[in-house]
């Protein structure tokens, strides 16, 4: 096993204590992953959501229906780790909502807690990451596309 694993194990090994959960008999499937591209990108993201200040996500819908990803759903539980795998926080899915890019409000990219949480920050990161990923299966961004937008809390992090 490897470090990575098993700090992911074991995040979610103390959540289950600090939940009162039954180890012997939890049903719950949690999955893990970080946020964006790069070392840099992940590992900022996951500090802030560690601290309480980035408390959303946004992905292509088109990514989801392509590689066949579910949805995010509410009361789903995953853990955040780092660019390299390093199981940081266990977040719970408050809220999901689907629409055009273009429609998305400053609430939502404040909520996002990204650079100076603005609307034209929150477009202009969000337009070159679409723009990058997209690139690499021959597809360009356009603002008509529609993306998801989840909202989590933290329910666990190690101290």
């Amino acid at each position: 096993m490897t470090k990575e694993e098993k700090s992911i194990k074991e995040m979610w090994k103390n959540y289950l204590i600090f939940a009162g959960e039954d180890l012997k008999s939890v049903d719950k499937i949690c999955d893990s992953w970080y946020f964006g591209d790069n070392k840099d990108m992940a590992d900022n993201l996951a500090k802030l959501v560690k601290q309480g200040i980035k408390k959303a996500t946004t992905g292509l819908l088109y990514f989801y229906e392509s590689e066949k990803y579910p949805l995010p759903k509410l009361g789903e539980l995953n853990i955040v780790t780092d660019y390299n795998g390093v199981a940081q926080c266990v977040v719970k899915t408050t809220k999901v909502n689907i629409k055009p890019f273009k429609d998305v409000t400053e609430d939502f990219a404040r909520t996002e807690g990204e650079g100076d949480k603005s609307l034209e920050y929150w477009r202009k990161a969000h337009i070159d990451f679409f723009s990058r990923e997209l690139k690499e299966v021959g597809k360009e961004f356009n603002e008509d596309m529609l993306v998801v937008l989840e909202e989590f809390e933290v329910v666990y992090k190690d101290e």
